[in-house]
C-alpha cells in the first residue's frame, strides 16, 4: 500500500494488536463496544490509522505508583 497524501491507511486487527501489544480478542472487544472505530470487509475487519491514532492520544490514563497511593491513604 502507498503513503500517498490524503489516502487512510486501513489496519488489520492483528497489526492494531502489534502497535497496542494487547490479544487481537482486545482489539475485537474494542470493536465491538463501539470504543474503537473500524470497517467491517466481508468477515474481518479494518480499522483506519487516523481512528487508532486519535484513540491512542485519547485514552491516555494516568498511572499511580504504590508511594502515591500509601501517601493518599493515610
Amino acid at each position: 500500500m502507498s503513503d500517498q497524501p490524503g489516502r487512510t491507511r486501513y489496519l488489520t486487527v492483528l497489526e492494531v494488536a502489534d502497535i497496542m501489544r494487547v490479544s487481537k480478542m482486545t482489539v475485537y472487544r474494542l470493536l465491538h463496544s463501539g470504543e474503537l472505530p473500524g470497517v467491517r470487509v466481508g468477515r474481518s475487519f479494518r480499522v483506519p490509522q487516523d481512528a487508532l491514532d486519535h484513540y491512542l492520544a485519547t485514552s491516555v490514563v494516568p498511572v499511580q505508583d504504590d508511594a502515591d497511593e500509601a501517601r493518599r491513604s493515610s
